[in-house]
């Protein structure tokens, strides 16, 4: 399922943090109970998971918000229901059709990617000394799976699960590094206020990778995009095709290095 912003950014915080941090323990307490935040002020959810109104305020800041007000405005305004195609009953009769469709997919996707593109993206790769790769939940995993063949490769990738770092690693970043961005959807940037940093952002070099159609933000130097019809089911294996064939090219321009 692709998810609002909100519950992607929860779910990566959760996903990033100790659970027994007390960023997780608030992630969780809104994605559990977040039919009771509504009628909260931040002393009761703050007296709810047990921190200081200190720790609510700082873990807002830390997801990209301004304040407790816009957290609570989003959780009335985000549909936290899962799509009815995922219930059991639906996915077995869709079974049998899933596979061949995320197949296909696959060769649409592989077949549509800029060549052009893809080794300009490598030839960036090989140039910048500080690479990082980010993406937020199944996106991530892309990320990782780009920088642990890369590393296999003698070409250093950092990454981080922790939205918090990825975010705190793009507005601080310099003209020497290069940034990639997994986004099936474009919408990483939308998870988190760049107002204040947007001028910055032009100083490091930033690719996206992400479903043809999506418009990315004017700060974003290349995009690298892939046939994609939008829908959910094939989207984490997209972007891990993604991953998988900039690690092809890579290998291939670069093999007597």
């Amino acid at each position: 399922m692709i998810y609002d912003k909100l519950p992607v950014v929860l779910l990566s915080t959760m996903a990033a943090e100790k659970s027994t941090s007390t960023n997780h323990t608030i992630a969780a307490y809104i994605l559990t109970r977040r039919a009771e935040i509504a009628d909260m002020g931040i002393q009761q959810l703050a007296e709810a998971c047990y921190v200081g109104t200190g720790s609510i305020s700082r873990f807002v800041r830390d997801i990209g918000l301004s304040g407790f007000n816009e957290l609570r405005t989003l959780i009335a305004e985000t549909d936290f229901s899962l799509d009815p195609a995922w219930t059991e009953e639906s996915v077995r009769k869709r079974r049998g059709l899933l596979t061949s469709y995320i197949a296909d997919s696959l060769v649409r996707m592989e077949q549509s990617v800029d060549q052009t593109q893809l080794e300009k993206l490598c030839n960036d790769i090989h140039s910048y000394e500080n690479v990082y790769a980010f993406g937020m939940l199944k996106a991530e995993s892309a990320a990782v799976s780009l920088q642990t063949d890369l590393m296999m490769m003698s070409k250093p990738v950092l990454t981080s699960a922790a939205f918090k770092e990825q975010i705190d690693t793009i507005v601080h970043a310099g003209k020497d590094d290069l940034i990639i961005i997994f986004s099936y959807t474009g919408s990483y940037f939308s998870a988190h206020s760049f107002r204040q940093n947007e001028k910055h952002l032009l100083l490091p070099k930033i690719w996206m990778i992400c479903g043809n159609g999506q418009k990315a933000p004017w700060y974003v130097d290349e995009v690298l995009s892939f046939a994609s019809d939008g829908r959910r089911e094939a989207h984490p294996f997209l972007l891990e095709m993604a991953a998988s064939l900039i690690i092809q090219q890579y290998a291939c321009q670069f093999k007597n290095e």
